[in-house]
C-alpha cells in the first residue's frame, strides 16, 4: 500500500452505520459540502496504530482527514462503545477535529452520568432513584405509584418496562436485574399525548418537533407508533433545553422536553441528535446543516 493511496481521504468523514438512514444521508451531506465521494466509518472496523497515528479503515488513514461527524458509534448502545470514544479521541488528539467532541459524547452514552450532569446543573427532570437494592427498588415503586425503569444504554424506549405496586413487582424487578444489574427507576409523568426534541446546532436553536404517542401506547417513540408533528414551544421551553445541552457542548443535540402540569421537565440530552424528526415534522434538512457547519469549522 503506498503512501500517496493512504492519504486518499476526504477533508471530512462520517462516523456511523453502514445501511443506516441517518449516517447515509449525513455522509452525502458531508461529500455535497466537501466534494468527493462519502466517507462512511465504521468503528468496528477501524484499526488505531498508536505509535505511527495511523487509523485504518478499508485501505484509508483516517487520521489525514481534518475532521470527522460522529452520527452513531455503532448499530446498538453498549458499554463497550466507550471504548470506541476512546480511539476517537486519540485522533483528536492528533489533530483531527471531531463533532461532536468524543470527550462531550462519553458523558451521555450512560444514561446515569447524563441524569447526574443534569441533575448536578439544577435542570427539573422527573424523580428518579437510582440503586442496586431489591429491596429499596420495591420501595422507590411504591412510592411513585407507578415508574419506568430503564437500562443505563438505550435508545427509543429500547428494554425500557412500565413497573407498579403489587404481588408480583419484586419478582419481576428481580428478573430486570439479573439481565441489567443497576436499577434505574424514573417515576412516570402525566405528559398529554405528546413529549417535545428541542434541537441545537453548535449551541444554536434550530427548531422543535413533537412526538406524538399512538393512543394505548405509553412512550411516544415511533417504533411504538407515535409519530412527528411541528411545534412550537415557549421560550421558557427553548431557555430550559438550552441550559440543559450547554452542560455537554455538542455540536449538534436534540434535548427531550416533556410538558407536565407542573412545567417542563427534561428526560435526555441525545449524544448524536436525529434528522428523521426534524425532516418530518419541519421540513428542515437537518443533516446539511450539520455538513455546512463542520465544512465552515474546518476552513475557519
Amino acid at each position: 500500500m503506498t503512501q500517496k493511496h493512504m492519504e486518499e481521504v476526504p477533508a471530512l468523514g462520517v462516523v456511523g452505520v453502514r445501511g443506516g438512514w441517518s449516517s447515509e444521508l449525513l455522509a452525502r451531506r458531508v461529500a455535497e459540502a466537501c466534494g468527493g465521494e462519502p466517507l462512511l466509518i465504521e468503528l468496528e472496523r477501524l484499526s488505531l496504530d498508536l505509535e505511527t497515528g495511523r487509523a485504518m479503515f478499508d485501505g484509508r488513514d483516517i487520521s489525514k482527514c481534518r475532521g470527522l461527524l460522529l452520527k452513531k458509534l455503532g448499530p446498538e448502545y453498549a458499554p463497550g462503545l466507550l471504548d470506541r470514544l476512546e480511539m476517537l479521541r486519540f485522533l483528536e488528539g492528533r489533530g483531527v477535529a471531531m463533532f461532536s467532541r468524543p470527550g462531550a459524547v462519553m458523558g451521555l452514552l450512560d444514561r446515569l452520568s447524563c441524569t447526574t450532569t443534569l441533575a448536578l446543573g439544577g435542570l427539573p427532570m422527573p424523580p428518579t432513584t437510582v440503586t442496586e437494592d431489591l429491596d429499596a427498588a420495591c420501595a422507590a415503586v411504591a412510592a411513585y405509584g407507578e415508574a419506568i425503569v430503564k437500562p443505563l444504554f438505550s435508545t427509543k424506549a429500547r428494554g425500557m418496562r412500565v413497573v407498579r405496586p403489587g404481588p408480583e413487582l419484586c419478582a419481576e424487578l428481580q428478573a430486570y436485574q439479573r439481565e441489567h444489574g443497576l436499577f434505574y427507576l424514573q417515576k412516570t409523568i402525566v405528559l398529554g399525548d405528546r413529549d417535545l426534541g428541542v434541537v441545537f446546532l453548535g449551541g444554536e436553536y434550530l427548531t422543535t418537533y413533537a412526538r406524538c404517542r399512538k393512543p394505548g401506547a405509553w412512550n411516544t417513540t415511533t417504533a411504538s407508533g407515535g409519530r412527528y408533528a411541528p411545534f412550537d414551544p415557549p421560550q421558557e421551553v427553548i431557555d430550559l433545553a438550552w441550559r440543559a445541552q450547554e452542560l455537554f457542548h455538542l455540536d449538534f443535540t436534540c434535548v427531550d422536553v416533556a410538558l407536565t402540569d407542573d412545567g417542563p421537565r427534561i428526560f435526555e440530552v441525545s449524544a448524536f441528535g436525529g434528522f428523521r424528526g426534524i425532516q418530518e415534522a419541519r421540513g428542515i434538512d437537518a443533516a446539511k446543516l450539520y455538513a455546512d457547519y463542520a465544512a465552515m469549522r474546518i476552513n475557519a
